[in-house]
């Protein structure tokens, strides 16, 4: 039986009721969140794709009208050097970034999950508290 159904065979009191709305709030949280997680890779993938486009058709609309008007359009070799280097550069700076943004996000992951495990060890810790004084404070009967 699951904790929905386990939930709904109870009797309604106030725990009960909140612990099945708060539930069907969660699952269909869970539910929506791989829609969320494609709809903004899709978003992502044409945003590029579009700023890609956007880029090839400047260039090759500067091409065109360097040609046409007789521009010389030769880079001298050192400028050519440059212009290399300072892509690699980029683009390995570009990697760092994408490294370090994705630990960051491993670690946050991480301490989310130690967050979890902590707060069900002080729940667990509580309830043995609570049951300890609510034994030691209760009338015993002989």
């Amino acid at each position: 039986m699951s904790k929905n159904e386990t939930t709904q065979t109870k009797s309604k009191d106030v725990f009960s009721v909140y612990q099945e709305n708060v539930d069907k709030i969660f699952n269909g949280i869970k539910q929506s969140v791989p829609q969320y997680h494609q709809s903004i890779t899709n978003v992502q993938q044409e945003y590029l794709q579009a700023y890609e486009n956007v880029v090839d058709s400047t260039i090759t609309l500067q091409k065109e009208y360097v040609q046409k008007a007789g521009i010389a359009a030769n880079i001298p070799k050192a400028t050519l050097k440059v212009i290399h280097d300072t892509t690699e550069e980029f683009v390995k700076a570009a990697s760092i970034q994408n490294q370090v943004t994705l630990a960051t996000i491993d670690a946050t992951q991480q301490n989310i999950k130690t967050f979890n495990d902590n707060a069900k060890s002080f729940a667990d810790l509580n309830k043995n508290i609570l049951q300890s004084w609510i034994s030691a404070f209760s009338t015993k009967t002989n």
